[in-house]
């Protein structure tokens, strides 16, 4: 056996035949050239395995599994045959830009503290690719804070050190939020970081597991905040993670003025929690504060416009250095006229 590699990648193959080319070929042109690819084919009933076998290029291994395990103990079957020092995740439908694995490298061999770091990541929609909302600063401090919040980090960008992976890597019983998992697990033993660069391009589309199953999802992200939720608020963790998940993370509309404050009471004591116990510097503080009030603010536009509290209700909801999001009145009018428009609408129907 050849010596092992910089970075093993991690890949579960499931039915895409018509997607894998494109991204071996990402792969291909990487200009860090010290890596392997461990591809584990979950009992595809297309054309995968002939796609996978036909790969000329002694650096990808192919597994086949005989009894389909599903993604998450596909992922994990990759994990224990790789043999890298550090493990790279990436869909079978993602692609990775040249320079994704050297720059990752370079900065987790320089940062030891470091346990797993991802990158920005562009979308692809019916062949056109876009740039991705995103912070406009990606600290350790800032990612580490965001992950208390939402999920900040695309799986396809992300790189672990194989010396913190864990059994099992990623959890079945977290399923379609096994990453996100993974990730509040991986904080717990060193830092957690992001290159803000767009590294990776993440194919959207009709057929992926974030817009089949969002049920299964939403209640699992929710369970993993509400873990992490415990030695803030107790018995009210799972209430507290599921305001977070339901008007933060899915983005849906605040049903009322008490939900409201609910929310923002519990984003405060968030926040006053990780600012305690996780040493930030000054620039990352203005920053966490910036992207929060942002996303507050994206919280009072979408209940405005769905007409579920009045510009009074927002108004008093003003919470500590949030104020309203960092929003001009006038733009909270205008998302005011926009709700009473579409509540007249459903009225009159």
């Amino acid at each position: 056996m050849t010596a092992a590699p910089t970075v093993s990648v991690i890949m579960a193959a499931y039915n895409g035949a018509a997607l894998i080319p494109e991204t071996v070929a990402s792969l291909q042109a990487q200009t860090l050239t010290d890596f392997e690819v461990v591809i584990v084919d979950d009992c595809s009933t297309d054309d995968t395995r002939d796609v996978l076998r036909a790969i000329d290029d002694p650096r990808f291994r192919i597994i086949e599994s005989e009894v389909n395990q599903g993604p998450v103990r596909t992922r994990n079957t990759a994990v224990r045959h790789a043999r890298g020092r550090y493990l790279a995740g990436l869909d079978q439908d993602d692609l990775c830009m040249p320079e994704r694995f050297a720059r990752q490298v370079a900065y987790l061999d320089a940062n030891p503290e470091t346990v797993l770091i991802g990158t920005g990541a562009a979308w692809l929609d019916d062949g056109v690719v876009t740039s991705a909302p995103r912070t406009s600063l990606s600290s350790p401090a800032v990612i580490e804070w965001l992950l208390r919040i939402e999920n900040p980090l695309v799986w396809s960008s992300v790189m672990v050190r194989a010396s913190a992976a864990t059994d099992p890597f990623t959890d079945p019983v977290r399923l379609y939020a096994e990453d996100f998992d993974l990730y509040q697990r991986m904080s717990r033993i060193g830092r957690i970081a992001r290159l803000d660069e767009e590294l990776v391009i993440y194919r959207r589309h009709a057929g992926g597991a974030s817009q089949r199953y969002t049920e299964t999802m939403t209640a699992n992200a929710a369970r993993v905040l509400s873990d992490s939720y415990t030695h803030v608020f107790g018995d009210g963790s799972e209430a507290a993670a599921w305001l977070i998940v339901r008007h933060m993370m899915a983005q849906s509309p605040v049903p009322d003025r008490a939900t409201l404050h609910a929310l923002g009471d519990v984003l405060m004591r968030l926040q006053a929690d990780f600012l305690a116990t996780h040493d930030v510097d000054k620039e990352s503080l203005k920053m966490i504060r910036w992207e929060t009030a942002r996303r507050w603010g994206r919280v009072g536009r979408t209940a405005l416009r769905t007409g579920t509290v009045t510009l009074g209700d927002i108004v008093s909801a003003r919470i500590d250095h949030l104020g309203m999001g960092y929003q001009g009145m006038d733009e909270l009018v205008v998302s005011r006229l926009i709700g009473g428009a579409r509540s007249a609408k459903r009225r009159y129907k």
